[in-house]
C-alpha cells in the first residue's frame, strides 16, 4: 500500500464518521421535552413571540416590543407609549398561559410515546390539542402587531420597516400599507 492511499483512507473515515453519528437530533433524547428546547420553553414562559407574527411583522405591521425599544427613534407621543405599553401587556398576559399549556401539552405528548401508550387516537387528539393552542397563541401575537400598526402613522411604520432593515431607506414609501 502506497502511503498516500492510507492517508486518504484515514481522511475519508475522519470526514464520514460524524456524519453516521451526527444527526439533527442527537442529544436531544436527554430533554425534559423532545419537541421543545429549553430556549423555546423559557420564551414560552416569557411569552415571546417566536416568530409567530412574522406574517405581520414581515409585511408592515410592527410588534408592540419592538415599538417599545424604538420609541425614541420613531418619535412616539406620550399617548402612543401607553397604549403600545398596553397592547404589550395584553400580549404577553394572555400569551404566558398558553405558553405554559402548550408546554404541558408537548410534554404529555412526549410521555405518551415515552411510556409506549401512544394509540392513534390518542396521537389525533393530542396533535390537535397542540395545533389548537399554537393558533391561538399566534393569534395573540398577531392581533398586538394589528393593534400597534393602528397606533402609528403611515411615517412611523415606515422609519420602523427602515430601522428593522426591512425596507429601502431610499424608499420611504416601500410596505406602506397602512389603512388608519
Amino acid at each position: 500500500m502506497k502511503p498516500w492511499s492510507l492517508s486518504i483512507i484515514v481522511a475519508v473515515v475522519l470526514l464520514a464518521g460524524p456524519a453516521l453519528t451526527d444527526t439533527p437530533y442527537a442529544g436531544q433524547q436527554e430533554r425534559s421535552s423532545k419537541s421543545l428546547s429549553d430556549d423555546d420553553i423559557a420564551a414560552l414562559r416569557k411569552g415571546e413571540g417566536m416568530g409567530m407574527a412574522k406574517a405581520a411583522e414581515l409585511n408592515g405591521y410592527p410588534g408592540p416590543a419592538h415599538v417599545l425599544t424604538l420609541a425614541t427613534q420613531l418619535g412616539l407621543t406620550d399617548e402612543q407609549k401607553q397604549a403600545v405599553t398596553g397592547i404589550f401587556e395584553r400580549m404577553s398576559a394572555a400569551a404566558k398561559p398558553l405558553g405554559g399549556d402548550l408546554i404541558a401539552r408537548e410534554q404529555e405528548l412526549d410521555q405518551l410515546f415515552a411510556k409506549g401508550e401512544i394509540t392513534p387516537e390518542r396521537l389525533s387528539s393530542e396533535t390537535a390539542a397542540i395545533g389548537e393552542l399554537q393558533g391561538r397563541l399566534r393569534a395573540v401575537h398577531l392581533a398586538a402587531h394589528l393593534e400597534t400598526r393602528a397606533l402609528l402613522n403611515p411615517d412611523q411604520t415606515a422609519h420602523y420597516q427602515q430601522l428593522r432593515g426591512y425596507s429601502d431607506p431610499q424608499a420611504p414609501g416601500q410596505h406602506q400599507h397602512h389603512h388608519g
